[in-house]
Parts: C-alpha cells; sequence; structure tokens
C-alpha cells in the first residue's frame, strides 16, 4: 500500500492549538501515514526574521505550503473552533479543488449555523467529519 501523506490544515495561534496539532500529526504518524504539519515543517513568520518583509515573507509561506498540499494525498482540515481557521479553510478550499481527499476533525460541538457546519465546508469535505483522532483513522482507510 502506498504511503497516504496528510496535510494537517488548523489554527496554530495558541499554546492549547499548537499542543492538539502535535497530538494529531503524532497519531497519524503512529498509525503509519506521513504528515505535513505547517507549524512543524513549514516557515513561521518568526523564523523568516524579524527584519523580514511581511509582504515577502507572507508569500514565502504561503507559496511553501501550497507546494506541500500538492505534494499530499489527503487534507485533514481541523474544524475546532466557534468557526473553523480562515486559513485552513482556504487550504480545505484549494485541496479541494486539486481533486484531493479532504476530511474534518471536529471534537468541538460549537457551531455558528443552528447545529450545523458551514455547507462549504461539509461539502468539501463531503460530510466526512471525525469527531476523535481514532474516527479519523477509521475514516480514512
Amino acid at each position: 500500500m502506498k504511503n497516504i501523506r496528510i496535510y494537517i490544515a488548523g489554527p496554530l495561534f495558541s499554546q492549547a492549538e499548537l499542543e492538539f496539532n502535535e497530538k494529531l500529526n503524532g497519531y497519524l504518524l503512529s498509525n503509519g501515514f506521513s504528515t505535513f504539519l505547517p507549524q512543524k515543517d513549514g516557515y513561521k513568520l518568526s523564523d523568516l526574521g524579524k527584519d523580514a518583509d511581511p509582504k515577502e515573507a507572507s508569500m514565502v509561506i504561503f507559496t511553501y505550503d501550497l507546494e506541500e498540499l500538492k505534494k499530499s494525498d489527503i487534507l485533514v482540515c481541523i474544524m475546532d473552533g466557534r468557526v473553523p481557521d480562515e486559513g485552513a479553510c482556504v487550504e480545505l478550499g484549494i485541496a479541494y479543488a486539486w481533486g484531493k481527499e479532504c476530511y474534518g476533525l471536529k471534537t468541538d460541538t460549537r457551531s455558528v449555523i443552528h447545529a450545523q457546519d458551514n455547507p462549504m465546508i461539509t461539502g468539501a469535505v463531503k460530510g466526512r467529519i471525525a469527531d476523535s483522532f481514532g474516527s479519523l483513522v477509521s475514516l480514512i482507510r
């Protein structure tokens, strides 16, 4: 079986988000997948230097993450929070447009639209939204 590469798209701005992402990454690796986790494998604005032009630094991150998304077979969009992270939603839209298989992971019961998620997100993941790491791996397999 081909080694499946998963791009993990989600928020990465708080300690809790960073730790959750790392736990998910570790779980996927322990289940035989390869991963791209932007906070670990990509660039951070702080990595590019405090004197870097913000627009240029943003383009470096955007371009690199797009290249890594192209190399991935699957995108997992972390949907926790009152609304999913806007950057993750952009990555989800691009992955969907490129024909990548997309899955959601939502361990948070909050939503904005009458206990439902945004139809553009649920459509892009084809309704495949897991509520735990284990159920995510089961959906992917």
